[in-house]
């Protein structure tokens, strides 16, 4: 999504579930003492032992948020403009109840809650935005980004496979220099075709979408030759394929925890679609997602 008003709409809603995956060296086995002899194969070893898993905190006194326009609550309150008092991540919105809101409260959001997220944003920006996030040293991260990288104006200008994972290592990386301690709760990128088939039942949502909302999905929304319904399914494999890089990416990291696709599986309808674009998330929206981030956080 381009840093321009028009372009600034793009990306989607969802939901999330989730799963933390734990490392730890093995224990080596039995070995025989030099020169071998009676006995020998039954001596331990002097390989160090595994290192202890680090416990989850399902309650972090801290959350700082990285990624897009639906972090910022883009198009929630109003047409073309950020909104992170809905953000499902940080904002104050009672209505909402974001994640943040939920963890430490609502008078402790302005000094310990902080959205670092930009309308527009693709996941080469997520680096920046992650070294950010990780000097302030939060007990949280949540990353919502991706769309956009599918969300283009054709499906030759997505961003390639490799060098979305090469970004989200490079995201991880730049973390992890900063804050080794943080938790990351990572969502998946939403299903960008069923936001087609939910919001071209909307007159007004596929006029909207004619000024350049996600071309890659929904322009000529009402097109159901083979051409169009070929494109359709090339965005909806890419971004299967993005899903599959942050599970992966995330499972390398001890204290990084994936949805494990909730927010793709996500069966919204056109309540948590914004009224002025049909294609971001409502407040209502947000709500839902503030209850699937809680829900995985607090598992």
């Amino acid at each position: 999504m381009p840093a321009s008003r028009r372009g600034r709409i793009r990306t989607a809603a969802g939901w999330a579930a989730a799963a933390a995956l734990v490392s730890g060296v093995a224990l080596a086995g039995c070995e025989a003492a030099p020169g071998g002899g009676p006995g020998a194969a039954s001596r331990p070893s002097a390989s160090p032992s595994p290192r202890p898993t680090p416990a989850w905190d399902t309650s972090p006194a801290s959350v700082a948020a990285v990624g897009d326009s639906i972090t910022r609550g883009f198009d929630a309150c109003g047409l073309l403009v950020d909104c992170p008092e809905v953000s499902w991540a940080t904002g104050g919105d009672a209505r909402v109840n974001s994640l943040a809101r939920r963890l430490v409260g609502p008078s402790a959001l302005p000094a310990r809650s902080w959205n670092l997220a930009r309308s527009g944003a693709r996941m080469a920006e997520l680096p920046g935005q992650m070294a950010a996030a990780g000097a302030k040293r939060p007990g949280l991260v949540t990353v919502m980004a991706g769309a956009n990288d599918a969300c283009r104006d054709s499906t030759g200008l997505m961003t390639p496979v490799s060098s979305f994972r090469s970004s989200f290592e490079e995201a991880m990386r730049a973390l992890r220099a900063v804050s080794p301690k943080s938790q990351v709760y990572v969502s998946s990128v939403p299903d960008l075709k069923r936001l087609w088939t939910t919001g071209r039942g909307s007159a007004l949502g596929k006029q909207v979408w004619k000024l350049g909302v996600c071309r890659s999905m929904l322009g000529d929304a009402d097109d159901v030759g083979a051409a169009a319904v070929e494109r359709r399914e090339e965005v909806y494999r890419r971004v299967v394929a993005y899903n599959e890089v942050l599970r992966d990416v995330c499972a390398k990291d001890r204290l990084c925890r994936y949805d494990g696709g909730a927010v793709f599986d996500y069966r919204f309808t056109g309540a948590q679609l914004s009224p002025w674009d049909w294609f971001h998330p409502s407040t209502d929206g947000q709500g839902r997602l503030a209850e699937i981030a809680y829900r995985i956080v607090t598992s």
